[in-house]
């Protein structure tokens, strides 16, 4: 009767014990779901966000609404990229707390065929643009359609996210690993740019012979969409407004006057932010139309003194590298073929910077280098250089189209690595400082512009020689081509993303742009050995745990019960 009794009891405790597990279980998970915690191991913290991206968060002060159109059964990069957005708007959560609402949508689960075009027009008008899945197996072929966008409403407004943006070239998993890596910096740009109560004002300056008509077309209709774009006519205007967050002087090829200096010098001393592009000589592919050669001479445009006093030196050369675009010629056989022309280089952005940090290349036309020059307070970083085969020839360069009939040889380039973009940042101090007479210095305070010796703070600018660098291309065919876009290769270039990321980093304080610096790390499975050991790590990971966990419970089962049998002895005994 006791031995039934004690039975009973232990089937009760038993019992407990498994209902008290379980409770545990689901308050855990519960909880799971409400705070999600993760530990970031991987070396480069990928996972982890930047601290400008967490102080973002925490100062948000409406809900922003994220609908993620990425939903449904895909391959596993897709699925891959899904899981990783998901984590992503985990981690913004976290910090944010409820001011982070989002949720995973399929527009087209349960419509018809006309329900779908009237949401497929719909997304299309907020830039949300249906795609189609090549779905490949070993018994059919079948075509998608999916949505790699993802929605964010804050502030009153809304933005679209192409969550498949990465540069062109390479393969699959590369832009799939980038577009993931790029998630933090995408979703905290569209917050960071919605929570603004004014966009950026930027002032492209004309007056000195700046190209403004078709190959400037698609920056001027780009830039809209971002900042307040102006026109301003340097020499229509007595001050460079404050009002401006930045200003860009884009290749001028006429002589800017003392005064026209002294009005974007005193911009800059009151914590105005250039972005220049200036080209030493004047050389232009156009030039070669009607001649086979000509001689590229010096741009008088009197801006070497400024620049001298800010940091850099823009040398009166042209760089010839041997990472180039090639250009057609036709030869004796009549059809034209490509190659190499030195003078339009492959640039390299290389530097460990927000602005070119996992950039592609950068598409240059007849190009400067750059010196950097010693001054008191001044860091730089040099954002863009050439390859580490190349040259310089100084002015007067004679160019000409027989250099593509010889084939180029690594002995004739011998310098590595010359600078053609450099970001300036500190204190600046006025190049007209002690220079002005008292006479003209009291004119300017009558006229409400006292003059400024330095800058009050930190400031930047960037100064790049980088020929056609934000001009597009036009063909008879195709109209007016994107910035970086390569007609005779059909390469596209990272000439825009550079343009964008420049003036995000003058324009924004928020230390945003920091998100893009993450290291992009690939760590891709052996295809080699995938089908071969399918089997054997399959049973590692799913036979071996299960295994584990059956040997561990005998173990355990077999010990507490020897342990019973010797206390059931010892009582017999006694």
């Amino acid at each position: 009767m006791a031995t039934k009794e004690r039975k009973n009891r232990q089937q009760q405790q038993a019992t407990v014990r498994i209902v008290i597990m379980a409770a545990i279980v689901v308050c855990v998970n519960v909880l799971a779901s409400y705070f999600h915690k993760g530990i970031d191991l991987t070396h480069e913290k990928r996972f982890t966000l930047t601290e400008p991206t967490k102080k973002l968060l925490r100062s948000m002060e409406e809900v922003a609404v994220i609908d993620v159109y990425l939903k449904g059964q895909f391959p596993a990069g897709l699925q891959r990229l899904q899981e990783a957005v998901r984590e992503r708007l985990r981690s913004f959560k976290e910090v944010a707390g409820n001011r982070i609402i989002f949720r995973f949508i399929d527009p087209f689960e349960g419509k018809t065929e006309k329900e779908k075009k009237a949401i497929a027009h719909d997304l299309e008008v907020k830039g949300i643009k249906v795609m189609e899945l090549e779905n490949r197996d070993d018994e059919e072929y079948s075509m998608k359609p999916f949505f790699p966008y993802a929605l964010v409403q804050y502030n009153g407004h809304e933005m679209p996210i192409y969550l498949l943006d990465a540069p062109r070239g390479g393969g699959s998993q590369e832009q799939l690993n980038y577009a993931e890596a790029m998630l933090e910096y995408q979703f905290a740009n569209a917050i960071n740019r919605m929570s603004k109560p004014a966009r950026p004002s930027i002032a492209y300056l004309t007056g000195h012979g700046e190209p403004l008509g078709v190959k400037t077309y698609d920056m001027l209709a780009t830039l809209p969409g971002i900042y307040d774009l102006d026109s301003l006519d340097l020499t229509q205007t007595i001050d460079i407004s404050v009002a401006y967050d930045a200003v860009i002087i884009n290749q001028p090829t006429m002589p800017f006057s003392g005064p026209d200096k002294l009005k974007i010098d005193q911009y800059i001393m009151h914590g105005g932010h250039v972005l220049w592009v200036v080209n030493a000589l004047n050389a232009s592919l156009d030039s070669l139309v009607n001649s086979p050669q000509f001689i590229a001479l010096e741009h008088q445009t009197e801006l070497d003194d400024i620049l001298f006093k800010y940091g850099v030196r823009v040398n009166f050369d042209l760089l010839e590298d041997m990472q180039c675009n090639p250009l057609p010629r036709v030869l004796n056989n009549g059809r034209p073929t490509l190659h190499d022309w030195v003078y339009f280089p492959r640039l390299n952005p290389t530097a460990d910077h927000p602005i070119v940090k996992n950039m592609d290349l950068v598409m240059g036309g007849f190009t400067n280098t750059i010196d950097t020059i010693k001054s008191a307070g001044i860091n730089k970083t040099i954002l863009l250089h050439s390859s580490k085969y190349s040259r310089a020839a100084r002015s007067p360069v004679r160019v000409s189209l027989s250099m593509m009939s010889y084939p180029l040889k690594h002995e004739m380039f011998t310098k590595q690595y010359m600078p053609v973009a450099v970001l300036l940042e500190g204190q600046f101090h006025s190049l007209y400082e002690n220079r002005l007479a008292p006479e003209y210095l009291r004119l300017l305070d009558s006229l409400k512009h006292p003059f400024k010796p330095k800058c009050d703070s930190t400031n930047k600018m960037i100064v790049t020689s980088v020929g056609e660098l934000f001009s597009n291309g036009y063909s008879n065919k195709d109209g007016i081509l994107p910035i970086g876009y390569y007609q005779f290769t059909g390469e596209y270039f990272a000439n825009k993303t550079f343009l964008l990321n420049c003036l995000e980093y003058l324009t924004d304080n928020s230390g945003v742009l920091e998100a893009r610096s993450k290291d992009v790390k690939l760590r891709l499975l052996d295809k080699g050995r995938v089908k071969p050991e399918r089997t054997q790590w399959q049973v590692v990971n799913v036979v071996i745990p299960i295994a584990a966990v059956l040997v561990f419970a005998s173990f355990y089962l077999f010990f507490r019960k020897r342990r019973y049998e010797v206390k059931k002895d010892s009582k017999t005994l006694s």
